[in-house]
């Protein structure tokens, strides 16, 4: 019975959030269309197509997806690259589809969970300020604007000339949905509540205010994909772009769905759901999309949750393709406008806003950049330079932490003492460099800066036995290093660690050589009595002997019998 009653409750969530999503959906994919070149209709064929394949095999459960802004640009842009040849940019976005669903059998998806918390949250709530701007304008009864910057710059004319009606609908639709209680929310979502409210409030009271409109009828016609030779460059450069653009939007739909549901999605599986639904809506004659941030927030807060949700979006567009625009023609846009300021505001991360002033700074710039250029730039512009500066202040941390020192280093006692020894047995004609932690592209600056403190020695001992990890860069600055080393007569001796493979990772790029014979070592002691053989007379390095090599060593004891 308890399973019975909680499977009900799914499919109601489900109902209530995929009827909700499709009502906010509806006037967004008609705008979409009309601002892209190809129709309104367009946008309404892309929003069934795509949110009805993409739910049904995507990864992500209770997305939404459908025409988005960054995807209609890109889109645009097609258009006017082929005027007056509607048949090759749906080629592009068959194409597009395609390229998609090979992201997704490469497994390429799954790079999105490595993009940083501060970035994510950023993106939330610079989704989050958008809505809450863009819909400034339809609550106040005017025309909606294209960006947030505009909607700022043009906010105290459109104060001077809000319309009254438009308003009391708006803040009764705020009312609703800010209001209502959380028992009768569980039955019946307020977005829903507030929206046949306001229909009705509207048509009763016979209100001046602007209403989504007419609704183009009519199903679409197949249109196979065609192009030549002459057009592929063109044609495969804007997929490319398309395909990559709407598998970054979609992903990091994912990640906000994720966060508010606690449910991890499956990346490659949702690429593949939504190169599908691309290439169905591309055969259709529909704009191409991704998953939808807004549509999804929306979905999620009215109850849905598995992939029927985004299913029954779909079809809700359809049924209004088919005949029940006049249904809903006359649903008031403050009354949208209103639905979509409360999802706003849930959409702000508030666990990052809440400790602003105790997170660490770097996270918090990363948060606050990609915040900004969310608002007022671009979206994906916004994710791009996050995760560069989340990489830059990542590899700061770590540089930090990482230490390359001149003989006080050795993480070990026994090897602190006998680096010590050693080169004040050898009158410091042997040096000892320490590198302890990750040894990457952000050393490589520290490690060219001890070169000065080792001239004067005859052999130095580089300790690297404590590296976990070393990248190209790294590696090719430290052979710079040797080199110049043995340029001033120096001679090198790596020790590194056989279990991590830096001596095979420098081998593989050609770098081991500069070593020479026993110039890398696997083990610490060997190294130091290597050293010494190379002071001693008759060596290379001292061919008539010296006290500080011959006298010393002999008196001291390498001790082996310490541990390594």
């Amino acid at each position: 019975m308890k399973r019975f009653a909680a499977s009900l409750s799914l499919l109601r969530g489900d109902l209530f959030g995929g009827l909700t999503a499709g009502v906010v959906a509806l006037p967004l994919a008609l705008a979409f269309g009309a601002a892209s070149g190809a129709g309104p209709i367009a946008g309404l064929y892309g929003a069934i197509a795509l949110g009805f394949f993409a739910a049904l095999l995507g990864g992500t459960p209770c997305q939404v997806s459908g025409p988005t802004g960054p995807m209609t640009v890109v889109f645009a842009a097609a258009v006017a690259a082929f005027p007056g040849d509607l048949s090759l940019v749906f080629t592009v976005v068959v194409l597009a589809g395609a390229l998609q669903i090979a992201f997704g059998w490469a497994r390429i998806g799954g790079f999105v969970r490595y993009i940083p918390y501060p970035v994510i949250s950023g993106f939330m709530s610079g989704i989050g300020a958008i809505i809450l701007l863009l819909q400034i304008h339809p609550l106040l009864g005017l025309p909606s604007v294209g960006s947030p910057l505009l909607a700022l710059r043009s906010l105290p004319e459109a104060v001077g000339g809000a319309r009254l009606e438009s308003l009391l609908l708006g803040g009764f639709t705020l009312l609703v949905v800010f209001l209502t209680p959380a028992r009768i929310t569980r039955v019946v979502p307020s977005p829903l509540i507030a929206l046949l409210g306001a229909s009705l409030l509207a048509g009763w009271l016979k209100l001046p205010v602007n209403t989504i409109g007419e609704i183009p009828s009519g199903l679409p016609e197949l249109r196979l994909p065609a192009f030549s030779a002459e057009h592929l460059p063109r044609v495969l450069a804007m997929a490319i772009a398309l395909a990559a653009l709407g598998s970054i939007d979609t992903l990091l739909t994912s990640l906000v769905a994720d966060s508010m549901t606690r449910v991890r999605h499956d990346s490659n599986r949702e690429l593949i759901g939504q190169g599908v639904g691309n290439i169905a809506a591309g055969l259709i004659g529909g704009l191409p999309g991704a998953g939808a941030t807004m549509r999804t927030v929306v979905n999620i807060k009215a109850g849905g949750r598995t992939r029927l949700s985004g299913m029954i979006h779909a079809l809700f567009l359809l049924a209004v393709l088919l005949g029940l625009g006049k249904a809903t023609a006359h649903i008031p846009m403050a009354a949208l406008a209103g639905i979509l300021i409360k999802v706003g505001v849930d959409i702000l991360d508030y666990r990052m806003l809440k400790i602003l002033k105790r997170a660490p700074r770097p996270d918090l710039v990363v948060m606050i950049a990609v915040f900004a250029i969310t608002v007022f730039v671009d979206l994906i512009v916004a994710v791009t330079i996050g995760i560069a500066l989340a990489a830059l202040m990542l590899t700061w941390q770590m540089a930090r932490l990482t230490q390359v020192n001149v003989f006080e280093v050795a993480p070990a006692d026994w090897e602190r003492a006998l680096g010590k020894e050693l080169q004040e047995e050898s009158d410091y004609g042997i040096r000892v460099i320490a590198v302890r932690g990750a040894f990457f592209f952000g050393m490589t600056a520290q490690m060219q800066d001890k070169i000065n403190k080792l001239l004067g020695a005859k052999v130095v001992i580089i300790n690297c036995y404590h590296v976990p990890f070393m990248d190209t860069s790294a590696a090719f600055a430290l052979v710079e290093m040797v080199e110049k080393l043995k340029a001033e007569g120096i001679r090198p001796i790596l020790v590194v660690n056989e279990g991590v493979g830096l001596d095979r990772v420098l081998a593989n790029i050609g770098c081991a050589e500069v070593f020479g014979k026993e110039g890398i070592q696997t083990d610490y002691r060997r190294a130091v009595e290597l050293a010494r053989g190379l002071l001693k007379p008759g060596s290379d390095l001292n061919p008539a002997g010296g006290p500080a090599a011959e006298g010393r060593a002999a008196a001291k004891n390498p001790r082996p019998d310490r541990p390594a």
